[in-house]
């Protein structure tokens, strides 16, 4: 490719952001080192490790920019310390598990190139030790059910579906997955970023949910695949993942919903919460119900900050607002996806009923 061409191409930085990775960097910066997509620059973005990682980049990865964070601060906080670092047009967020093939980022760019209210995107996401089944931390992209359960074509739950070529069409989504997000620079600076009191896990919902609300769009783009390893961080059964899922997800839904869909969802979702706590505990499962308990108290102690943030997001997407018609409701399933799994016992995606 000429040296004009790849000038008047937008600027990508994909950058990796690492906790303790070294034996995932190992494994799977080789893939990103091999992207063909130009210009791009790759940068780790390293959250205080403390297993070799800075010695391990600098010998091995002499090209590759590093970003020294002096403490732990997470997912949500890291990137935004990160990214403040990072001049881009488009931002690649991925995590150290990933997998990703070497033409991965130029259907993306394509795709938010030719919309400029597309906000963020995200690949096919396939499970790296079976690569034939969607990966649970994105799969075909994020929907979110009417009580703000998330969950995503092709994995509900903890079912995720073998890849037949049913999702090969790219089309709007709820949420793009935080494990390969592909987002414009500008509007993530633009909307804050990720929510830092997050940590980790749903702040990706959180900040897509924020875009729809202003009328940007959030897109799945098959053509793009990457693997992800999934639990690179925190293994799924962990008691503090329980306690980050179940919090995150009080907070998003506070922050986002009308006040008149709030009235009346929160209560329900709060009564669900304790159907769960009080499952767990009949089920001898006392880490789980102790983070579940945890979760809801970390809710409620902090609803002052809850509704600060909750007035400021909406002064933000107001002053941001592309379309002042619509939120976007794509990727919104107006059924409960609760009482399609566990009742109606429907766990794919195209079996679910078009509410």
């Amino acid at each position: 490719m000429h040296q004009e061409d790849i000038l008047q191409k937008p600027l990508v930085a994909v950058v990796i952001l690492s906790w303790n990775g070294q034996q995932y960097l190992e494994q799977f910066l080789p893939s990103v080192v091999k992207l063909t997509y130009q210009p791009l620059d790759i940068y780790v973005a390293d959250n205080a490790s403390t297993d070799g990682t800075l010695d391990f980049l600098k010998i091995n990865y002499p090209a590759v920019k590093i970003i020294r964070i002096q403490k732990n601060e997470g997912f949500a906080k890291g990137y935004n310390v990160a990214l403040k670092e990072v001049i881009a047009d488009y931002y690649l967020l991925l995590n150290q598990d990933v997998e990703v093939q070497p033409g991965m980022i130029e259907p993306l760019v394509e795709k938010m190139e030719a919309d400029v209210n597309i906000a963020a995107a995200q690949p096919k996401l396939l499970a790296y030790h079976n690569k034939q089944q969607f990966e649970y931390a994105g799969a075909a992209g994020g929907y979110i059910d009417k009580l703000g359960y998330p969950f995503c074509k092709g994995r509900i739950f903890d079912v995720a579906e073998l890849d037949s070529g049913q999702f090969n069409t790219a089309g709007e989504i709820f949420w793009a997955s935080g494990a390969a997000m592909f987002v414009r620079a500008e509007l993530y600076k633009r909307f804050k970023g990720f929510d830092p009191d997050f940590f980790a896990h749903m702040e990706e919902i959180d900040l897509c949910w924020r875009f729809k609300r202003a009328g940007y769009k959030i897109f799945y783009v098959p053509e793009a695949v990457a693997y992800h390893v999934g639990g690179g961080s925190l293994p799924k059964e962990n008691p503090y993942k329980t306690y980050l899922n179940f919090r995150n997800n009080l907070f998003m839904i506070f922050k986002n919903y009308e006040t008149q869909e709030l009235i009346w969802k929160l209560p329900v979702r709060l009564l669900m919460e304790n159907i769960a706590f009080f499952k767990a505990l009949l089920q001898g499962k006392w880490k789980e119900a102790f983070a579940i308990f945890r979760a809801d108290w970390h809710f409620v102690i902090s609803l002052p900050l809850q509704l600060k943030k909750r007035y400021d997001n909406w002064k933000n997407y107001h002053r941001n607002r592309i379309d002042i018609t619509r939120v976007r409701k794509s990727g919104y399933f107006s059924g409960s996806i609760v009482w399609q799994f566990f009742i109606r016992k429907r766990s794919r995606f195209n079996d679910l009923p078009n509410e």
